[in-house]
């Protein structure tokens, strides 16, 4: 199911985020990701403030449709905190003794909160343009994690003679450059409890960590997987050399 899910997911994504005809015509920032070398790990205090952001400004207008509250626990944030976060975010609760559709407390098991109740609600709110789902948005583009980032670090002034739609907005790394999302990160955006400078690069490196585990939340545990399987052949490898060799030490050549 997680897998179907994930298709229609991506493809929705890469259809609303960008038109996939259209080649990237910028060059993308290449930023370093903790989690992308064959024996990399998520830095978990990165996500955490990368779902501040989220949480602050990102839920506004693009929902995470796949996860639930309680997968929170893979950034590193235990049963209390979890219960917590999801007690302050209202979802729809059934129905009321009338049949009418009610709102009550999300818990741990509650899928995270959309903010528009379906598409049309979303169009009309956003110039025409529908927020895309987040949830697996790092793997339906092309470029991946530095797509997301240069799309967030993007925004710029649109340069002599370009003409830009109206309600759309300049952007270096979107193909085409005009996109219907305002500008969501500038410095100072996010006030971090933790003591590290919120300039917009690091916004923008931070939420796109807490995207990438979104997407991927499995990767770490299949890596460590694959290292134990590794590790096992070699093992392996030299038990079977050292058994031939004294199988055959007394044979004549």
């Amino acid at each position: 199911m997680r897998t179907m899910q994930s298709l229609l997911a991506g493809a929705f994504a890469a259809t609303l985020l960008a038109a996939p005809a259209i080649a990237q015509e910028t060059e993308l920032p290449n930023q370093k990701w903790s989690f992308e070398n064959p024996f990399g790990t998520y830095d978990l205090a990165a996500a955490q403030r990368g779902f501040q952001i989220y949480s602050q400004v990102c839920s506004n207008c693009h929902s995470l449709e796949y996860l639930h509250y309680r997968d929170l626990s893979g950034i590193g944030l235990d049963d209390a905190q979890i219960k917590a976060i999801a007690a302050n975010v209202t979802v729809p609760d059934g129905t009321d003794d009338q049949g009418q559709p009610k709102d009550g407390p999300a818990t741990p098991a509650s899928q995270f909160r959309s903010p528009f109740p379906n598409a049309k609600a979303a169009a009309a709110a956003n110039n025409g343009g529908i927020p895309p789902d987040l949830s697996l948005i790092v793997n339906a583009r092309e470029g991946g994690p530095n797509y997301i980032y240069g799309i967030l670090t993007g925004y710029a002034d649109p340069p002599e003679g370009f003409k830009l739609q109206d309600g759309l907005y300049y952007n270096k790394a979107f193909p085409g450059h005009q996109i219907h999302m305002p500008q969501p990160l500038r410095d100072g955006t996010v006030d971090y409890t933790d003591g590290t400078a919120n300039t917009l690069d690091q916004q923008a490196h931070d939420v796109v960590t807490f995207l990438s585990w979104a997407a991927n939340p499995e990767a770490v545990e299949r890596k460590q997987m694959g290292v134990r399987i590794v590790l096992f052949l070699v093992f392996l490898t030299g038990l079977t050399y050292a058994v031939k060799r004294k199988v055959w030490a007394d044979v004549e050549h």
